[in-house]
């Protein structure tokens, strides 16, 4: 699948619908979805978006899902199924999450924490740390596990997937969703490969 830019600046402020079941363990957050996602309704899907190989490589899936054509309904019930949910702080799509301003990523903040009670996940995985630090009025926040909760949750704040987060790879982004992977129960020590 492939679509031209134009096609792309259609989905301008489009949402992706939350990907979320019962038994939810661990909620991983993006900034927003991006205009590939939007396209294909699926989250992080953007050809080069490393958060489907991180999620394999750190044991948090059994298999890749190769998403950038859309997510499978296999692949949405595997995710389900081990207790995995995906939402945004913003729900609108745009070309580069920069295109978001302070309000708006400190309104999504507010909003999550809503959802986040109401979903009773026992972790949540905020997948950017610029957008943590506004969103949620921590300027000095580093990444890994926060001293605060969120909706009665375990809050994390890791690694954002894309492509344009150069210095991240694959394997760096599999050490870090590793951790609340764990601190979810989703994973055990002893299922980890060394």
């Amino acid at each position: 699948m492939a679509f031209t830019r134009t096609e792309l600046l259609g989905y301008q402020n489009a949402e992706v619908p939350d990907l979320l079941g019962p038994g939810l363990r661990l909620l991983f957050v993006g900034i927003n979805p991006g205009l590939w996602s939007a396209a294909t309704g699926t989250h992080f899907a953007r050809p080069g978006n490393r958060f489907y190989p991180a999620l394999a490589a750190a044991g948090i899936t059994d298999r890749l899902i190769r998403a950038g054509e859309g997510m499978t309904e296999e692949d949405r019930s595997h995710l389900v199924a081990r207790g995995i949910g995906i939402t945004n702080v913003v729900p609108r799509a745009s070309a580069r999450a920069d295109e978001l301003d302070k309000a708006e990523l400190k309104e999504g903040a507010l909003r999550l924490a809503d959802k986040v009670a109401a979903l009773a996940p026992r972790v949540v995985a905020v997948a950017g740390i610029t957008a943590y630090r506004i969103g949620f009025g921590r300027p000095k926040a580093q990444l890994g596990r926060q001293p605060e909760t969120i909706g009665g949750a375990e809050l994390w704040a890791v690694p954002n997937p894309s492509g344009l987060n150069a210095h991240q790879t694959v394997a760096t982004l599999a050490a870090a969703y590793r951790q609340p992977a764990l601190a979810s129960g989703l994973i055990l020590p002893e299922d980890i490969q060394r």
